[in-house]
């Protein structure tokens, strides 16, 4: 989902003129894709755009997606410690410090399993709609883990 979105924002950058945030929101909705401002936010972010006098903007030298960020096996691997179940819930105990981008990490990896993450300094929240989803997100994380 989150790559067929990606694809559409590039396509009414491409076509159209978006000066706000609000309007290239209201583009996509236009598209089927009704998105929250923190995930525009965030689809921003990944994209690289800019915005200048023009608006929106792609980035003249295309870059491969997520080229600078470790993928989520890697952040796994290195902060993560212990992932438990508690009904729908996973909790993710990571080393100190490192909760937040670890939830993070989770949160880009748009995971259908995942619902939504909180993190605090050393622990993870991740919500799953049932838990048979859980149970799954959590062995992939183990699996991760190591």
């Amino acid at each position: 989902m989150k790559q067929q979105r990606h694809s559409a924002i590039r396509e009414v950058l491409g076509t159209s003129h978006v000066p706000s945030q609000d309007e290239l929101r209201l583009k996509l909705a236009g598209r089927g894709f009704h998105v929250t401002q923190a995930t525009l936010s965030r689809d921003i972010r990944e994209l690289k755009l800019s915005k200048g006098p023009a608006g929106y903007q792609l980035p003249s030298i295309p870059s491969e997606e997520g080229d600078d960020l470790p993928d989520i096996q890697n952040v796994l691997q290195s902060f993560g410690l212990e992932a438990r179940q508690a009904q729908n819930l996973v909790v993710l105990v990571t080393t100190t410090g490192s909760a937040q981008p670890v939830a993070a990490g989770i949160d880009y990896e748009d995971w259908p399993e995942v619902v939504g993450t909180i993190a605090g300094d050393d622990t993870v929240l991740i919500i799953c709609p049932d838990m048979a989803q859980a149970s799954t997100l959590r062995g992939r994380i183990a699996a991760y883990i190591g």
